[in-house]
């Protein structure tokens, strides 16, 4: 008997051992995902941005790369520590142009593919983007930021003797938008249309004026105009969702305004023969969030036409497949699916439903989708890997060509992603949601459940690639992260249901989430734990106002008092239009009535904050207030402060990898222990 227990646990012990181990904090470092494919012109190639984080700077950077769609044979086009980004085919094929960014100047290049040589063809001042070749190959569109003067209010102040140490010279701020998250203070200028030689030379701006000018750009087919999206009007920042589409011709920069609805109306695709021009938008209601919807405009009769009103989900990046039809992509129950339409309307039809894996952090939409004809090139997601290079055809199967973090993760144990539904306690609305298994999950064990909120709050989680999550995972946490009410890709009512009351029930639908996992049998109730960022953040605080069933939280990057995150925020035109009845002033009770810090006082849960020092989008200043309330009410708590970093945390990998490791350190700090059973 001695010997086959000793047999068993010898078995048992070597099985355990041969499992790979978990996603550790290090391996976050190394991995890779692919960025914008790009299909060349014959559908034979595609050059892609390949993502890594450099470990010795601790930033992301990518470099290009062509892949064979054939044989999936890679080959670099560009190396060493720069950002290369936004590449476009030439027409022909034989070129490809990009922006590269050394970190003092951001410039354009040219690769000649025939002999591999590259030149750098601009020396610009301001960062170019929205690439776009001219139909003959002989010229490149952009959008690049021009300054505006800025006059000084005092133009009699005395000036410092040779020598001087005096203090720098004050800031006088007048314009409405002065400052970005990610950009931090911008100096006063606007955006704006220029062509260059594709040989090299002095570019031209096109565009004039105090207005911008936004990409994606098409040119019309005789090369002497381009569609772009713009609201070129006075006072157009108090509008902040408003655009139409503009043609505008290269010779002198008349503007020709193509479109009229009051709302959004963007990127402008052209169809093979140049009549049909596809572009995306909506005619604003002034709600939280509504559909952009898929439209035809024919240039000829000036006529519209909405394909897509019938769907109920917001259409992204729409490309023609010749003249035939419209490609895109779309968000449906946490997916990210690749759809086409006939030219004329009809059927969506779903081509691929695995888009996605770039947002390389919490498990958000993201990805981008590059079609020539009826093949279309996109970033493949799972919720094992990253994103890779795919292809697809209609009525086709999609091939992955790349697998590049595989060597990795493949000899990585990761936590089992499931899906699951509920309803909510509110008003029985189905929820959806997916949990996220401890590496080596033991069906007779109990585990700490965490549940992580996401932001927006319109937006959404899927099933998708996170290293947050999976590191939470490797911690021997359960990870339920969820949809509740408000998150997009479920249709607009859907999503609406917290216009002006957020949060709300959403509170409801994540309670019942937690309920429903706990119904499964395998969490330890007295170690539930809750954190979110941004809107998630949001949330967090709301819950540990309005319940002390969870162990401790963590509250990242949050709102806490509307009132003055709409008065301090970098988009206050328009989160005081879109997300209040009006102006905190004329409805103070209710900002006042969403606001967490009007429930602080019920607070018992342990509660930590973080926030970048630098961001603009939810300011530091909104968790200093939580902070110091919790301090004054004896409440345990503590503020981490992340130097440098914007909204963004997790754009470099050690402030990625921080956030999680303090987080888990917060909640291991504060666990519930069985004594008896320790002993």
């Amino acid at each position: 008997m001695r010997l086959l227990l000793a047999v068993v646990l010898l078995s048992a012990g070597g099985s355990a051992a041969a499992m790979p181990p978990p996603l550790s904090p290090q391996d976050v470092f190394a991995l890779e995902w692919a960025e914008r494919p790009q299909l060349s012109p014959d559908g034979r190639r595609i050059v892609y941005q390949r993502t890594f984080f450099d470990p010795m700077k601790d930033v992301r950077r990518s470099n290009l790369w062509l892949v064979d769609v054939a044989s999936g044979a890679q080959r670099p086009l560009t190396t060493g520590a720069t950002n290369d980004r936004g590449a476009v085919w030439s027409p022909d094929g034989r070129r490809i142009a990009w922006v590269a960014s050394d970190g003092t100047s951001t410039q354009i290049f040219v690769r000649w593919l025939d002999g591999g040589e590259t030149a750098r063809i601009t020396r610009l001042q301001q960062s170019p983007g929205n690439l776009a070749w001219s139909p003959d190959g002989r010229r490149i569109a952009f959008t690049a930021r021009v300054p505006a003067e800025s006059k000084p209010l005092a133009t009699d102040l005395p000036k410092p003797p040779k020598g001087a140490e005096w203090a720098p010279p004050m800031k006088v701020i007048e314009r409405f938008t002065w400052r970005f998250d990610g950009a931090g203070e911008i100096e006063p200028g606007y955006s704006h249309l220029f062509v260059v030689s594709a040989d090299g030379g002095a570019p031209r701006q096109v565009t004039q004026g105090e207005h911008d000018f936004d990409g994606p750009l098409a040119w019309t087919r005789d090369g002497g105009s381009i569609l772009l999206a713009a609201n070129p009007v006075d006072g157009a920042e108090l509008d902040p969702l408003e655009s139409d589409l503009y043609r505008v011709a290269l010779a002198d920069g008349a503007l020709t305004r193509l479109t009229t609805r009051d709302g959004p109306d963007n990127s402008p695709s052209l169809s093979a023969n140049g009549r049909y021009v596809a572009y995306v938008g909506f005619e604003d209601r002034r709600l939280g969030y509504q559909n952009a919807v898929l439209s035809v405009l024919d240039l000829q009769t000036g006529e519209t036409r909405a394909l897509t009103g019938g769907l109920d989900r917001t259409i992204d990046n729409p490309q023609w497949d010749g003249d035939r039809g419209i490609w895109f992509h779309f968000d449906d129950r946490g997916v990210t699916r690749i759809g086409w339409i006939a030219a004329r309307g009809g059927e969506v039809q779903v081509v691929a439903s695995d888009l996605g894996g770039t947002a390389m952090g919490r498990p958000y939409d993201g990805g981008s989708l590059h079609a020539v004809g009826g093949r279309v090139a996109y970033t493949h997601n799972s919720n094992e890997r990253p994103a890779d290079v795919a292809v697809v055809e209609r009525g086709g199967r999609p091939r992955v060509l790349t697998a590049l973090s595989e060597d990795l993760l493949a000899a990585r144990t990761l936590g089992k992603v499931e899906e699951l539904t509920w309803k909510s306690s509110f008003d029985q609305r189905e929820v959806q949601g997916w949990l996220v298994y401890p590496p080596g999950f033991d069906a007779t064990r109990k585990y700490p459940l965490l549940l992580e909120i996401h932001g927006g709050p319109f937006a959404n989680y899927g099933p998708r690639f996170a290293p947050e999550i999976q590191l939470y995972a490797a911690r021997g946490y359960l990870v339920l992260f969820t949809n509740p009410r408000g998150s997009t890709s479920y249709g607009e009512e859907f999503a609406n249901l917290i216009h002006h009351n957020y949060p709300g029930q959403d509170y409801d639908d994540l309670i019942s989430g937690v309920d429903a996992v706990i119904a499964r049998g395998n969490v330890d109730e007295k170690n539930l734990f809750v954190t979110g960022g941004s809107g998630g953040g949001v949330l967090t605080a709301w819950i540990v106002g309005h319940t002390d069933r969870f162990r401790a939280a963590v509250v990242a990057k949050p709102v806490i008092n509307w009132y003055s995150f709409v008065l301090t925020a970098d988009a206050y035109g328009f989160f005081s239009q879109y997300w209040f009845p009006g102006k905190p002033w004329d409805h103070v009770e209710h900002y006042m009535k969403r606001s967490p810090i009007s429930y602080v006082k019920n607070v018992r849960t342990p509660t930590m904050l973080i926030t970048g020092e630098a961001d603009l989008r939810t300011p530091i200043s909104e968790s200093e207030q939580y902070f110091q309330a919790l301090k004054l009410l004896g409440v345990p708590t503590a503020l981490v402060r992340i130097p440098g970093a914007s909204h963004s945390i997790n754009q470099r990998p050690s402030q990625m990898v921080g956030q999680v490791l303090n987080s888990a350190a917060w909640f291991e700090r504060h666990r519930h222990r069985d004594e008896a059973a320790a002993k």
